[in-house]
């Protein structure tokens, strides 16, 4: 029998047009194995509650967008038998660059067929589920800033963060890890699931989705003259190297700030008060990887 798939279109995610990816479907999906239904998301939330309408009724549901569309479509079918598929069209990609799903849309839809399934973590915060990172401070900032520009995109994403490092300060935390407590400052606070937050910025260069942990990153305020090397360090995986990061990983966070503000999950921000408690959800998510994914 063939089995039924669900792809669902962020028509706007990553700034990029996807007017004719159904026509891409149709060249690259193997009809012989796959039975498609195309549809696009229309709103905030709108993909969610097409997929969980859907969860039951297809063997896998695939997101054709970013982490923000993979993250409300995964988060009706986290625990389910349904499996989760991706064709990445976001800013940063970063979980389906971490699962080794090609980033060519041609490429990504033919793993569909070829990819195999795998069972990886998922994280929670306040009981809302994430994929690949979460994280709050400087990066959920820059997420709140973003939602309310016009333009979307790496570039406007840069931007952005240029625009409000110099201004930004650190906060402070205390932090609850599987029962002991740590005070910190930091700058960025981010929750790792996966190693990257996209666009292969690799925070936490050993993370895995698989191995019941999530990585608790929490990034000192560095220099200015010092971003470049920041940056080189993540996309050569070397973040650990210098002493602006620190790395704790853990099961059960509980995390004290000391004023309400933005936090994301997987990109996509919202506020939440002072206290925050992140949970790790293992083997709860079935997901297509792609050919070069390999556990770690």
């Amino acid at each position: 029998m063939k089995r039924k798939a669900l792809f669902i279109i962020n028509p706007i995610s990553g700034g990029k047009k996807k007017d004719g990816v159904p026509e891409l479907i149709d060249q690259n999906l193997d009809k012989a194995v796959f039975d498609a239904t195309i549809v696009f998301s229309d709103g905030i939330s709108h993909a969610r509650i097409i997929a969980l309408e859907a969860v039951g009724k297809y063997d896998i549901i695939v997101a054709v967008g970013g982490d923000g569309t993979v993250n409300e479509i995964a988060s009706a079918i986290v625990g389910s038998d349904t499996a989760l598929g991706i064709v990445p069209y976001g800013s940063g990609n970063g979980l389906a660059r971490f699962l080794g799903i090609p980033m060519n849309p041609n490429q990504a839809i033919q793993t569909l067929v070829k990819g195999h399934t795998e069972s990886i973590d998922s994280g929670t915060v306040n009981g809302q589920p994430f994929f690949n990172m979460a994280g709050m401070g400087f990066d959920a900032h820059i997420s709140e800033v973003f939602s309310h520009g016009k333009k979307r995109g790496f570039i406007s994403y840069v931007k952005s963060s240029m625009q409000e490092i110099a201004t930004y300060n650190e906060q402070e935390y205390e932090l609850e890890i599987d029962g002991k407590v740590y005070e910190r400052k930091a700058f960025m606070l981010s929750i790792a699931n996966s190693s990257q937050y996209g666009n292969d910025a690799h925070i936490s260069p050993n993370a895995s989705v698989q191995d019941g942990l999530l990585d608790i990153c929490l990034i000192r305020k560095f220099p200015l003259w010092r971003f470049p090397e920041m940056g080189i360090r993540m996309l050569t995986k070397t973040s650990e190297g210098t002493s602006y990061v620190e790395i704790i990983r853990g099961k059960q966070i509980n995390v004290t700030r000391q004023t309400e503000g933005p936090i994301h999950l997987d990109g996509e921000p919202q506020v939440m008060g002072t206290a925050i408690h992140i949970n790790i959800v293992p083997n709860s998510l079935k997901v297509i990887v792609g050919p070069t994914y390999k556990k770690n």
